[in-house]
């Protein structure tokens, strides 16, 4: 049980010891929150965000323009319902605004991330050491609502790094995981003839919880139900970075012989709202963020969907207030509290948020979340979608600064063609723009051909 006692008792001395770390300080904070009324909620939340927002309007340059074209101040909030007369901020003023959106305060101190959206759109944000460990405990409480502790043994099926690596920075990720107590198996490198070996994997580590991308899951899953393997049951299966079906879940759990529990996150705030064990929608963190349903005027919706409006209550390095993250949402069918006694709001659902699953001839298996993890190192590029038109051919339309166009291109074809294998042809097209679905949605990637038989 090695691996359970160096999760357990090395990482939190790891974390606190080592690193300076306050993660599990926060995670005991934020498992004492969902104790909490709604009306208790709602005063901490309310107290968190006029202190975001004073702030702001003393030292982010950007939201004093912002604010003051609105003719709003953070003296009118009075109220969370208050938040609704701030105008909302998206991707493209956080690209032409990013110097002005960092806090006079932490100027040079921020961390930085890329992201290459689930829309298609790619950007960098910034945020700070305090926002990140937050992140990472609500992570780890959302998790535990699937019945995984920190300590016990946890597979990965996740993307990873996609540029080469230094054997040195491969060490440090491997020893991390192994301090995490947790292991991690790339769903980029998934193809229909390895599947066996994901299988013996569970069979081996018998982990915990299986948290992964819903469509490798997906993929696995179906391998498992045609061949009668894996002999190991997880207590649960955790699903995560794409929307999950009712069919899905119900394949999920057949094969995994586990309840399912599905979350929703977006790689600016890391975890938004995960499913308890009565799965009526997501609960979101109420105590780490403000979630709002929101029409086209930036006004709260009281029911049915709305684009999801995000604010981070905790990155004062640079303040997300209002952020439109580009999904679309719709508010919960469930009245009253949530039999689990969490007053911590429902999210009902999250709409348009498809990555399809595309296929190489040598039967390789690739995830949509893949092109969103190549584009998020490209800033030249503002948008993008991935089509497969046929069985050994990729179709890629960019929006950006096409001038740059044949460097761009080289650069992404190798890393494709690394990904995908050389039958698959990929071509390039620069555009003006990509169409939305009638959902208002921009889809990454969009498989035009059938699946290809099963073995």
């Amino acid at each position: 049980m090695a691996v359970e006692w160096i999760g357990k008792h090395v990482y939190p001395i790891y974390e606190a010891h080592l690193r300076g770390r306050k993660t599990f300080e926060y995670v005991a904070e934020y498992e004492a929150n969902q104790q909490l009324s709604s009306d208790e909620l709602h005063a901490l939340q309310l107290a968190k965000l006029k202190r975001l927002l004073a702030h702001c309007e003393a030292q982010v340059p950007f939201y004093q323009r912002h604010w003051a074209m609105a003719d709003v101040s953070s003296r009118d909030l009075r109220e969370v319902a208050d938040l609704r007369h701030f105008p909302t901020i998206d991707k493209g003023m956080i690209r032409a605004n990013q110097a002005d959106m960092v806090a006079s305060s932490w100027q040079g101190r921020t961390m930085r991330k890329s992201t290459g959206g689930s829309t298609g759109q790619p950007f960098s944000f910034e945020y700070t050491r305090e926002s990140y460990e937050r992140r990472m405990a609500v992570m780890m409480r959302g998790y535990g609502w699937a019945g995984w502790r920190q300590g016990e043994r946890r597979l990965d099926i996740w993307g990873t790094e996609i540029a080469p690596t230094s054997a040195l920075r491969r060490w440090k990720m491997q020893l991390h995981d192994r301090v995490l107590g947790r292991r991690v198996l790339s769903c980029f490198t998934m193809t229909q003839d390895n599947l066996p070996q994901y299988v013996r994997v569970i069979d081996d580590y018998r982990p915990k919880v299986i948290v992964g991308y819903t469509s490798a899951l997906v993929e696995l899953a179906r391998w498992i139900e045609r061949h009668q393997g894996a002999r190991w049951a997880p207590h649960s299966v955790i699903t995560a970075a794409e929307m999950l079906t009712q069919d899905q879940r119900t394949l999920l759990e057949r094969a995994f012989r586990a309840p399912v529990f599905h979350t929703y996150g977006c790689r600016e705030f890391m975890l938004i709202g995960a499913e308890c064990e009565h799965h009526d929608g997501y609960h979101t963190s109420a105590d780490h963020l403000v979630v709002e349903l929101t029409d086209d005027a930036g006004v709260p919706v009281a029911s049915g969907s709305g684009h999801v409006t995000i604010t981070d209550l905790h990155n004062e390095g640079m303040p997300f207030v209002r952020y439109l993250n580009g999904d679309l949402g719709r508010t919960s069918d469930h009245t009253g509290a949530c039999a689990c006694g969490r007053a911590l709001p429902l999210l009902g659902a999250v709409e348009g948020r498809s990555l399809d699953v595309l296929t190489s001839p040598d039967g390789r298996i690739i995830p949509g979340e893949f092109f969103p993890h190549l584009m998020k190192d490209q800033p030249a590029i503002e948008a993008f979608q991935v089509r497969q038109t046929s069985e050994d051919r990729l179709k890629v339309l960019l929006v950006g600064e096409g001038g740059h166009s044949e460097a761009i291109q080289q650069r992404l074809r190798t890393r494709i063609e690394k990904q995908t294998g050389p039958q698959l042809r990929v071509d390039f097209e620069w555009v003006d723009e990509i169409p939305l679905t009638p959902s208002g949605k921009r889809r990454v990637t969009v498989r035009e051909i059938e699946r290809p038989p099963v073995r």
